[in-house]
Parts: structure tokens; C-alpha cells; sequence
């Protein structure tokens, strides 16, 4: 129990702060890609998931991946295909099923930002020396992997889920 009093000091309670931290960080990324491509972030999860699979991939998969609502990343496909972004291509195992993929439009705008966001991460990174940094990313997996969360695409696409 808390010593004052039972009561929950946030500022300390590190679910309270993983999610201020998650939700400063993606907030300073979207600058990135908001103003100057119009993706909002939903958009940039649906980009970034196909961006970094070799195979197309089914919505359910992007939202499982990103922990976004299905309905959120149902609305970024509609918009990011009106874009011409990205297109369906049927599954070659279950022809009543859709898969996605960036279409040309979409890799080119997907490798330009790329480079703006690794070195946005890095300058977020930079009040950390590279041990902290290497540290970091070892605690993010062992919370990430007690949680039992996919923290690469072949376990993503290993379990049935995804």
C-alpha cells in the first residue's frame, strides 16, 4: 500500500507513465508526417506495418500489430486507398479474403519519411547515452515479452491470431 494514505501518486505509477511517455512520443513523430504528408497517425500505423513486411497482410493484422481498434484502422485503409496508397490484392489461400500493400504512391512517401522519423527517434533518444539506449530497448522487450506481445513480423506472422 501507498504511504500516503492508500493513495496512488501517478507520477510514480509506471503503467500512468509508459502511457504519458507513448502518447508524448507519438504526438512528436506525427509532426513529422502530419503536416507535411497528410497521415494522420492511425494512417502512418497502416503504412508503417505494410512498410515493413515483405507480404501483403490482412486489417486485422495491422490492428492486432499496433493495438489499434479495428474500426480505426478500417477508417485509415478507406482513406489511405482513396489516396491510392495503398490497395487490396486478394488472398491466394482464401479467395473471399482481402489482403493489403503500399502501392507504388505509397512506398515512395513511405521510404521519404522513413529516414525523418529514425532521425526524429534518434533526437528524442539523445539524452541517453548508447548503453541506456541499448538498456532501454532490453527492458522494453522483457516487459513486451511478459505481456507475451509479438516483437518481431516472423512471431507476428508465426501466431494465428495475427
Amino acid at each position: 500500500m501507498a504511504k500516503d494514505g492508500g493513495r496512488l501518486d501517478l507520477f510514480k505509477f509506471v503503467p500512468f507513465r509508459l502511457n504519458r511517455l507513448a502518447a508524448e512520443v507519438s504526438s512528436a513523430l506525427s509532426a513529422e508526417y502530419q503536416a507535411r504528408y497528410g497521415l494522420d497517425i492511425p494512417e502512418w500505423r497502416v503504412l508503417a506495418t505494410l512498410g515493413f513486411r515483405v507480404a501483403p497482410c490482412s486489417a486485422q493484422y495491422i490492428a492486432h500489430c499496433t493495438r489499434t481498434h479495428k474500426s480505426t484502422i478500417s477508417r485509415a485503409v478507406t482513406t489511405l486507398m482513396k489516396r491510392q496508397m495503398i490497395e487490396r490484392v486478394e488472398n491466394e489461400e482464401d479467395r473471399r479474403e482481402f489482403r493489403l500493400r503500399m502501392t507504388g504512391k505509397g512506398k515512395a512517401l513511405y521510404e521519404e519519411l522513413i529516414p525523418r522519423l529514425l532521425r526524429r527517434e534518434q533526437e528524442i533518444l539523445s539524452c541517453l547515452s548508447a548503453q541506456e539506449r541499448k538498456n532501454l530497448a532490453a527492458l522494453l522487450g522483457k516487459i513486451e515479452a511478459s505481456l507475451d506481445l509479438v516483437q518481431t513480423s516472423a512471431e507476428a506472422d508465426a501466431k494465428e491470431a495475427y
